[in-house]
């Protein structure tokens, strides 16, 4: 175990030095990746809290109340919750609740290295998978309140033009998912001078009207925040639900933090973002203050000659928010599948350099119908907005919560610490969370119902692969008993080396049981190799290859792969090699089973979930697919298998 832990380290600490020597051009792809959600809240974020459905008046008080609100959300939720804690919740440099829920130690102390996640948590486990679910509702709301939210601008340049903010909505979204298939790294490195610009552009603008009125500096004043619960009551209450528009792309923050690393996210956080956003949302206070009938207080900061262009940016800027969650979206699949959550999909590296960096054409295009539509069923980014709030509130309850394990159990905080830290992010978050619960039936049961089929998705994928699992493990033929068999009854052994995938290390596949009862041959070597996924986003080199030598040129082989990485099997079996395992590399031939599914009312699964599990196995990627044996060398066995 020690081994294997400083081997780990090690592999962390050469990805983290690499990153160091590029700390600058990394914060800023950053810019272009991370925060551009979070950047571009102040589209829409003030205006929904005076004048959309759960508004107050935009009086003196009640400004520099929401404005208190506003300034003390982005500090404390995101600069001290997300950026100085949560962010120390890395699993080997990698964030998100998945990789969050993998940190959680198994009821048998420890941390838990098999596939399996954290052993007699089932609640917890749901709890991580829920939240995954709301991030992908969180992916497909994001770009369509973005840049439904900057189009919507030319209705202030001109009227003209609001028949025609959807459709070019739908446009300008076609466009970003299409480009997606070019890398995040080149999206990023693209937009993050244009993300730069941005920030500067809005803070210009919130200090040329802060000038105008400072007064409205008194909103650093948290009594203001108290006072305005006092006077409003529960209408105060509700106007939570639109301060919180102001945090999201929090969870976003943490999903990415793989892509970049933690140092190039709080640089570019504490030098750039929090005061470009602080001084924007001071400007339009001040704005309101003194014009209180502004409808539109973003755009209406800049002079009129500058309208078309501030338009033009804000699409940009638009644009690039979606990035955050739609780069997030790719990243917790790829850690899904690995988890055993997901099916086998096609996952395409776009970068040379950085593993994270991946593409995932099914997502992408899921994504990109369900934006869409939501874009035309809402048809406004105020309708949206009642959608937006639950999904990210839910995720950052179910953060803290799994928070609070990790911080007891691994981190091994004391309980009265570990208790007040969660408590404090908990209160706050259940506030945003009471509010937004408020616009379930305005929109809010959107991503309740995402987060829903997601959860249903996983689970019944985990639970039928582990029915099926079980099936193939109580007719196959132990290993022992094999290996007894081929000592008896010697098989006509032919030249090469035969590899055979199997998911039960400790019975013979069925590929290789009907290969000896039809072929009536046996390889001169014969590798049973199983591939596993810890609970690490990486696994070392040193640490990938497990085997025992079962005599008679049989093997029996694990190799271990990071829930990040992709299964290289031709490396695997370099490894294993050079370990002591014999074989033939010039003469290998791969067998894969490929299972038929067949639905029964054995006790298991409901009917409707063995056929969606059906469903779902025959539209995965297949193993060879997946696995990338040479070509010419891989062979499938089908076997049926009753659930």
């Amino acid at each position: 175990m020690s081994h294997t832990s400083t081997s780990v380290q090690h592999t962390a600490e050469r990805k983290r030095s690499s990153r160091r020597r590029a700390l600058l051009p990394l914060t800023l792809t950053t810019l272009g990746v991370v925060y551009g959600d979070i950047g571009t809240s102040p589209l829409y974020a003030l205006r929904e809290c005076f004048f959309g459905s759960h508004a107050v008046a935009p009086t003196h008080d009640n400004v520099l109340g929401v404005l208190s609100l506003v300034i003390y959300a982005l500090v404390i939720v995101i600069s001290i919750k997300y950026v100085a804690i949560v962010m120390r919740a890395d699993n080997q440099g990698e964030g998100g609740i998945l990789a969050l829920t993998a940190l959680v130690p198994s009821r048998n102390g420890g941390a838990n290295t098999t596939s399996r996640l954290a052993v007699g948590r089932p609640l917890l486990i749901a709890l991580g998978i829920f939240g995954t679910g709301l991030l992908y509702g969180d992916g497909m709301i994001t770009p369509a309140i973005t840049v439904l939210g900057a189009i919507e601008g030319l209705e202030v340049v001109t009227p003209l033009f609001t028949p025609y903010v959807v459709p070019i909505t739908v446009t300008i979204l076609v466009f970003l998912f299409v480009i997606q298939q070019f890398g995040t790294h080149r999206v990023g490195r693209l937009f993050g001078p244009i993300v730069v610009v941005w920030f500067v552009t809005i803070a210009a603008l919130g200090v040329s009207w802060v000038i105008r009125a400072p007064a409205v500096l008194a909103a650093f004043d948290p009594r203001h925040g108290l006072s305005f619960f006092l006077e409003n009551g529960l209408p105060g209450f509700a106007v939570l639900g639109a301060v919180f528009l102001v945090v999201t792309g929090g969870e976003a923050l943490y999903a990415d933090m793989g892509h970049f690393g933690k140092q190039p996210i709080r640089l570019a956080w504490f030098s750039l973002v929090l005061p470009a956003l602080v001084l924007n949302y001071l400007g339009q206070g001040a704005l309101l203050l003194l014009n209180p009938g502004a409808r539109q207080p973003f755009f209406l900061l800049a002079p009129e000659w500058m309208l078309i262009p501030l338009v033009c940016l804000a699409t940009a800027a638009a644009i690039i928010a979606s990035q955050a969650l739609i780069s997030a979206s790719f990243s917790v699949t790829r850690q899904a599948i690995q988890l055993g959550l997901a099916p086998r999909l096609d996952i395409e590296h776009t970068s040379s350099h950085e593993m994270g960096q991946i593409y995932i054409p099914q997502v992408n295009w899921g994504l990109m119908i369900a934006t869409v539509l939501i874009v035309i069923g809402f048809g406004s980014p105020g309708a949206i907005a009642a959608a937006y709030g639950i999904a990210v509130t839910l995720a950052m309850v179910i953060d803290e919560l799994l928070l609070f394990v990790v911080m007891k159990e691994r981190w091994r905080w004391l309980l009265p610490l570990a208790c007040a830290v969660t408590g404090t992010f908990l209160t706050i978050d259940l506030a945003f969370l009471g509010a937004n619960i408020l616009k379930v039936v305005q929109g809010g049961w959107v991503t309740l119902v995402v987060a829903g089929i997601i959860f249903t998705l996983m689970t019944t994928w985990k639970t039928g692969r582990r029915l099926l699992a079980e099936r193939m493990t109580a007719r196959a033929l132990p290993l022992e008993d094999f290996v007894a068999t081929v000592a008896a009854q010697a098989p006509v052994r032919v030249p090469g080396t035969a590899v055979f995938m199997t998911a039960q290390p400790r019975g013979i596949p069925p590929a290789l049981a009907h290969n000896l009862r039809y072929n009536k041959v046996l390889h001169e070597q014969v590798i049973l190799l199983t591939i596993t996924t810890a609970q690490v986003p990486y696994v070392a080199p040193e640490d990938r290859i497990v085997f025992e030598a079962l005599g008679y040129g049989l093997f029996n082989v694990r190799a271990q792969f990071g829930f990040m990485e992709d299964p290289d099997v031709p490396d695997a079996l370099l490894l294993a090699r050079e370990k002591g395992v014999e074989m033939n590399v010039d003469d290998l031939t791969y067998f894969l089973g490929r299972e038929t599914i067949i639905v029964t009312r054995r006790q298991g699964m409901a009917i409707w979930r063995e056929k969606l599990f059906v469903l779902m196995a025959r539209n995965a990627v297949r193993a060879t697919a997946f696995f990338r044996p040479p070509p010419g060398r891989g062979v499938e066995l089908g076997v049926q298998v009753e659930m």
